[in-house]
């Protein structure tokens, strides 16, 4: 407890449990101390206080204080923001379907959701909205929130635009009936070579194992044989889908993780026969930004030696919430559990020394060179636990990689790091697929043609580096020579994406991304992988 947190605050947690506690806990607090010592406060406030207080606010920030002093991971979440919160793993929302960006203050269509109403109306990419509901969508008052409030809405309910579609000079009339769109979880899948796929996953959403397990088979019918799944920046999701997708990669009756806390009692999570991949080469990527249900996979896959892991050490979160809802809607996500990997590991890190040196600890990792070097990092023999192939792997901070691919930062100057910073990149290839949109559809009909034909690389850097002149950021050849590859690289990626879709964005930036290239090799290579995977 910090000298500043207010007593009251610390004993509003039995307050909450009071409320919220299952039938079988029966938690020995006395009243006087905990619920009603804060109850008596509240009135003594709202009666005697020298001025008005909004008190559902200061009872909101107290339990945020509260929470504060327990781990990083509960948190309070108030009524207005659960929806918002949960959208990303739900699945789904409801509204017109359409992926969009704010350009120039303009509503730009980058793209309609496959099978959603506005493909089905015909609206495309390009398309700039320029009414909703017969007022002006254009100007200053534009922002993403604006477009959220005024799209989407409950199944069902129309909503009316216009639409200016560059080659037309009058504006064109939608009248568009919301409906329910789905939100992937898997941003890409494709074959690498002939024999390897390619998964890469965002975040554990409520879709998530059936997306993959579409992904997969489709991925097999093309001749999969081995496969990459990438988990970088996978923050995590749900533990059970954690549990689904680890399920995919695992025989029958191998233990996947298991739960336990003082008040909860120890769960096993056991792998059923229903995998699509329980065979074949399998590499996991992972790097710090690997979290919660993104360990929970690799822990499994590397604990039962099924694949490699490749990458850098994962962030560390080995605790389980469980939501609880509040008399006034709003929501705590408590935590009431740790979760453990087959071998025994629980791969939380430390939080002793409070929240804010928490989330530091990968800026500390940084500076302290481990996302550089893999001997930079040192467990105690304490946390030593061994993999079904008496493997050495460790517990108490993330999951360390069978094989480490250090932090590649070769390509970044500070020419790169000013047009990332002004979004530059961004901005020039939705004009430049906005001028050329019909001729590129025309030379590169899909991906695949893109690929093999968009070779013209030079001159889009070219016209880039005069587009960001323009813009302010001066030429810099001394620069160029070091990041050029990788801006023209990222800018065929984003060509790609407003030509087709998330997965050719990513198909565009595999081949220049050293640690995907990294895995390709590792599992072409027989011997190398039959070493990273036994006993040293």
């Amino acid at each position: 407890m910090t000298k500043s947190t207010p007593y009251y605050l610390l004993f509003f947690i039995l307050f909450l449990f009071s409320i919220q506690a299952s039938a079988q806990l029966k938690p020995k607090v006395d009243p006087a101390k905990t619920t009603l010592k804060f109850n008596t406060l509240m009135q003594l406030l709202n009666y005697y206080y020298v001025e008005d207080i909004d008190q559902p606010k200061l009872t909101d920030e107290a339990i945020v204080a509260v929470l504060k002093e327990l781990d990083p991971h509960s948190v309070y979440i108030s009524k207005d923001e659960i929806e918002r919160t949960n959208e990303p793993l739900v699945g789904n929302f409801e509204g017109v379907g359409i992926q969009f960006q704010v350009y120039k203050d303009t509503i730009l269509v980058i793209s309609p959701v496959p099978g959603g109403p506005s493909e089905k109306l015909g609206i495309m990419a390009g398309d700039k909205i320029i009414r909703i509901n017969k007022e002006d969508a254009f100007g200053k008052k534009v922002n993403t929130q604006y477009v959220f409030d005024r799209l989407r809405g409950p199944k069902g309910t129309k909503v009316d635009i216009s639409i200016l579609r560059k080659g037309r000079k009058e504006l064109i009339d939608y009248t568009i009936v919301r409906d329910k769109i789905p939100i992937n979880s898997i941003d890409a899948s494709y074959m690498l070579t002939d024999n390897i796929g390619y998964i890469k996953l965002s975040r554990f959403a409520a879709t998530s194992a059936d997306e993959f397990v579409d992904a997969a088979t489709q991925l097999k019918k093309q001749g999969m044989k081995s496969l990459i799944f990438d988990l970088r920046d996978n923050g995590g999701g749900y533990l059970n889908v954690a549990f689904d997708l680890a399920d995919q990669f695992l025989p029958a009756g191998k233990l996947v993780v298991y739960t336990k806390g003082i008040r909860s009692p120890k769960q096993d999570f056991i792998a059923t026969s229903r995998g699509t991949f329980e065979t074949g080469k399998l590499v996991i990527l992972i790097d710090e930004g690997s979290a919660s249900a993104s360990e929970i996979v690799s822990g499994a896959v590397q604990d039962w030696d099924r694949g490699l892991i490749l990458g850098r050490r994962s962030f560390g979160k080995g605790l389980v919430q469980r939501p609880y809802m509040l008399p006034d809607s709003s929501m705590v996500r408590l935590t009431t559990a740790r979760y453990y990997t087959p071998s025994g590991r629980c791969i939380q890190k430390p939080y002793v020394d409070g929240e804010d040196e928490y989330r530091d600890d990968i800026y500390k990792r940084f500076k302290h060179g481990e996302l550089y070097h893999a001997d930079s990092i040192k467990f105690p023999d304490s946390l030593r636990y061994f993999t079904q192939h008496k493997r050495v792997v460790y517990g108490g901070g993330g999951i360390m990689p069978d094989y480490f691919i250090p932090l590649d930062t070769s390509f970044v100057s500070n020419y790169y790091t000013d047009i990332l910073r002004k979004g530059l990149h961004n901005d020039f290839t939705i004009q430049y697929v906005d001028s050329k949109r019909k001729d590129l559809m025309k030379l590169y009909p899909d991906i695949k043609a893109f690929r093999a034909g968009f070779t013209n690389d030079q001159k889009l850097l070219d016209d880039f580096v005069a587009f960001a002149a323009d813009k302010g950021v001066a030429r810099n050849d001394k620069d160029l020579a070091i990041s050029g590859f990788q801006i023209t690289t990222v800018l065929k990626a984003l060509i790609a994406r407003n030509l087709y879709n998330m997965n050719a964005q990513f198909e565009i930036l595999g081949t220049n991304d050293d640690e995907l290239l990294k895995a390709v090799e590792v599992i072409k290579n027989d011997a190398l992988f039959q070493k990273l995977s036994q006993a040293k």
